[in-house]
């Protein structure tokens, strides 16, 4: 990327040397008690996987275009700082998720109220970057899974996903009545979105993102190449919504070409691969356009791994 120098795992690392295990008082519980107590330690347990799961994506670089430890990539608005702030003040909300899902079926109750649980989140979480949307998306895709987790306890990412497109179904009929970019967007370029992506099970999730993650770990990459090469993967096909909102069709193609030459040299743990990915990451950048849908679809994918298991010690959080 022009002005963004690539930064080893090392370097990675000591952004988070000041970070500590941090439980909410809000959310205290007794972890010898039977049941009821049960249901809010698995929530605790899936609000702290959510959060760990957003400052992991936040931490992973290099990524195309978005915010990392290099810097805010396309964004003039957001940074690392916030991203993790964004990050953490969404404990609560996906808390609350967790415990509104716990013993439910899917139904039109239930939907509306993850709906203004979320409301309330994207409150905390402006109040938490200062006015930056930093992951209006993510709440609509975690809160969805956290959702299903809750209800479904252990199961396959398929079932978690399946359950979570049940509940996306239900529209909220008390949405506010503005118009979202992401809503224009899908309008404008007749592409699902991320409702549409979230009704129809998270296929790029569960038949793109994992299936790349997992690839890559198989074939010797570590984690973070692991994980680039999932969000890449993810980029190659999806129609994302904030790539056309910010550059349009001209950007949605240079990133979907972009990623695929990235897979096609071999991924990022290739030397040809992260030359492919710094000049995407150039491109995306010089046409002010971020995939933050890919990013959003990124966090689901490590959500659903199963290699992060829910979390009783709370997320990392800066001081």
């Amino acid at each position: 990327m022009v002005g963004r120098s690539v930064q080893t795992a090392g370097a990675v690392s000591q952004l988070v040397t000041s970070m500590s295990a941090n439980l909410s008082r809000a959310h205290a519980f007794d972890v010898c008690a039977p049941t009821p107590m049960r249901q809010p330690r698995r929530a605790l347990q899936l609000a702290n996987l959510a959060v760990e799961v957003l400052v992991a994506e936040a931490m992973l670089t290099p990524k195309p275009a978005l915010v990392d430890a290099r810097g805010s990539g396309a964004h003039r608005d957001l940074d690392l700082q916030r991203m993790l702030n964004s990050a953490h003040s969404l404990h609560g909300t996906f808390f609350s998720m967790a415990r509104a899902a716990a013993g439910q079926e899917p139904h039109q109750a239930l939907r509306e109220q993850l709906a203004r649980i979320g409301r309330s989140g994207e409150r905390s979480m402006f109040a938490a970057t200062h006015g930056s949307n930093a992951h209006r998306g993510a709440i609509w895709v975690l809160g969805l899974l956290v959702a299903a987790r809750s209800i479904l306890g252990e199961a396959s990412p398929r079932e978690v996903a399946a359950l979570a497109a049940r509940i996306a179904a239900f529209p909220d009929r008390h949405a506010p009545a503005q118009d979202s970019h992401g809503a224009s967007v899908c309008r404008r370029y007749g592409v699902a979105g991320a409702r549409g992506e979230a009704i129809a099970g998270f296929p790029h999730v569960v038949d793109v993102g994992l299936p790349a993650l997992r690839a890559a770990r198989a074939n010797g990459a570590d984690e973070t190449c692991a994980q680039l090469d999932a969000l890449i993967a993810i980029m190659a096909t999806l129609d994302d919504t904030c790539l056309l909102h910010r550059g349009g069709l001209p950007a949605l193609e240079a990133a979907q070409r972009g990623a695929r030459d990235i897979l096609s040299a071999g991924g990022s743990s290739t030397a040809a691969g992260r030359r492919a990915l710094l000049r995407l990451d150039a491109e995306l950048v010089m046409r002010n356009a971020s995939p933050g849908g890919c990013a959003d679809l990124l966090a689901a994918c490590i959500f659903l791994d199963g290699k992060r298991e829910p979390s009783i010690t709370g997320a990392l959080r800066t001081r």
